[in-house]
């Protein structure tokens, strides 16, 4: 038995060795990629320091130069707001090991400009001694917490102020705690916060046009100050985000679409894509709050739908793009996914060849009008007709109505797409945008509305949360890094999934930085957009 005790007290202590072996490896990997994060961003803002100087020596010879400028600042942004975000990581494990932590050098911040107007918030002062408890306690001083704050159009500077009372009894110092920020070495208030957010992914303003606009009122705050900010927000709001991805993996029926995204590379730029999954159940009275979920990718590869919803099952409404092919398998764990493909693709086909007034701009004569193009739009503009009128309704009703209504049209619609392709030469334009509907036993997929009223004619719920990245790509030019990719995918996701629920992104996004550093993890889905209400004060803000 002692022989047994002691070779259960040495693989005891072997386990013990071996587990403080790991957590120390992950605390120096987690520093070390701290470093390696701060440094990249030393090195960039330096380099972006000479550009300048060099432009203000040589002056402004070129556009090419100016626009060398603009790519190093979005690259200087995108570094530090990731190194932020990694040194918080670091922290955070630091704080579970006994290992130093990382001391990252930062640009030394401006004081808060003198013309900026001050407003004292006093923290209510204790009455009692914290340690005995007397009552005799006289104010010794204070202690004040600068932070800049912005109500719009309207800089002002909130000095939080902690008096210290000191004890006559014991000579003990009392003071209240130092307030809570959204962000950690936080100066900015949430309402800023907030806006300088939405300006960067919801108004597409890149960080240093925001400081140029900033320098203008009054207010001069550096690149690097806001990016930092921005990794900060970023890392605070990720109990948020990952209530959004849950909720959105957890849909039995997903939309889904792609966009291209400027990559900024080495030599130039690279296409990038920007994945969305949308949840909306309102089309079938679903009780279900929409919202929506994005992810940033280097290409359009078949692995990057296969990481996003890898053990998701259900039903897929997307484009015909052979990329999603591999969730359709058998042998897929944890199953299938069944594929519902998108009428109003298959009608901008067509509708291209039908378009009078578009092939008039282009010089086309009319006659050059197809017109079995033509009656195939005007075919499948009768089935939308039918699902304008159902929309809203239930699934079980909806499914009733289309059997009814459009499932006779659309078994027309078939027979006659079938006779007119025999007809037709396989080169045919025509030809091609009915074999986009037959190609690769795609009719199943695009009839499976029919029986199941669940399911929408068309993947325009996806199309419409990529509209803003679309609008927006003129503005921003290019992602400067991976990296900046994924930052933008993790916001698009906040806020594109706000606007869904009729909730104003800024004023949530200020209402939740400021509440989440006090809300304890079971109360964090109360600041999802579908449960936040937006009372007046929070709107006035």
């Amino acid at each position: 038995m002692s022989d047994a005790a002691s070779e259960f007290a040495r693989l005891r202590a072997a386990l013990a060795a071996s587990e403080a072996r790991a957590e120390a490896a992950e605390s120096e990997l987690a520093q070390t990629r701290a470093v390696v994060s701060a440094s990249e961003a030393m090195i960039k803002h330096l380099r972006l320091e000479i550009a300048k100087l060099r432009r203000e020596q040589y002056g402004h010879r070129s556009e090419r130069r100016v626009r060398l400028i603009d790519q190093m600042e979005l690259q200087l942004e995108e570094l530090e707001a990731a190194a932020t975000e990694d040194e918080i990581a670091a922290e955070k494990v630091v704080k579970t090991t006994s290992a130093p932590g990382l001391k990252r050098r930062r640009p030394a911040r401006k004081p808060f400009p003198e013309h900026l107007p001050r407003e004292r918030v006093v923290i209510s002062a204790p009455t009692a001694c914290s340690c005995c408890g007397s009552d005799r306690i006289v104010k010794m001083g204070e202690d004040i917490t600068e932070t800049l704050e912005v109500i719009p159009r309207q800089w002002k500077v909130i000095q939080t102020v902690r008096e210290k009372f000191t004890c006559r009894a014991c000579e003990k110092i009392s003071q209240p705690p130092a307030p809570f920020h959204p962000t950690p070495r936080g100066w900015a208030g949430p309402n800023l916060l907030a806006m300088i957010l939405f300006e960067k992914f919801g108004q597409h303003q890149p960080l240093n046009r925001q400081v140029e606009r900033y320098a203008k009122e009054g207010v001069e705050v550096s690149l690097s100050t806001l990016a930092d900010q921005v990794g900060a927000c970023t890392e605070a709001l990720e109990p948020i985000h990952a209530l959004i991805r849950a909720h959105v993996l957890a849909a039995e029926r997903l939309h889904g679409d792609d966009t291209t995204v400027p990559l900024l590379a080495r030599g130039g730029t690279k296409t990038a894509r920007l994945w969305t999954y949308v949840r909306d159940d309102r089309p079938f009275a679903g009780g279900t709050p929409p919202a929506a979920l994005f992810y940033f990718s280097r290409d359009r590869g078949m692995a990057n739908p296969n990481r996003h919803l890898a053990g998701w099952q259900g039903i897929l409404q997307v484009d015909a793009y052979g990329g999603y092919n591999d969730l359709y398998r058998a042998d897929r764990d944890p199953g299938p996914v069944e594929s519902a493909l998108c009428w109003s693709h298959a009608r901008r086909k067509f509708f291209e060849l039908a378009d009078i007034k578009g092939n008039a701009r282009k010089g086309k004569p009319a006659h050059d009008i197809s017109p079995v193009a033509l009656e195939a739009v005007a075919r499948i503009d009768a089935i939308f007709d039918i699902e304008r009128g159902i929309n809203g309704l239930t699934a079980a009703d909806r499914q009733v109505a289309r059997h009814q209504l459009s499932r006779p049209l659309v078994e027309e619609l078939h027979g006659w797409l079938r006779a007119e392709r025999d007809r037709l030469s396989k080169h045919n334009p025509v030809a091609k945008a009915i074999d986009y509907m037959f190609k690769a036993e795609r009719w199943p997929a695009f009839t499976g509305f029919l029986k199941d009223g669940r399911l929408c004619l068309s993947n325009n719920a996806a199309e419409r949360a990529l509209r803003g990245v679309a609008l927006g790509r003129k503005s921003w030019l290019f992602a400067g890094s991976e990296r900046g990719g994924d930052r933008a995918a993790f916001m698009y996701s906040l806020i594109v999934t706000a606007k869904m629920n009729d909730v104003d992104p800024q004023a949530w996004l200020a209402d939740i930085l400021a509440r989440l550093p006090e809300t304890t993890l079971s109360r964090v889905p109360d600041l999802m957009p579908w449960n936040w209400a937006a009372i007046p004060q929070r709107m006035a803000a």
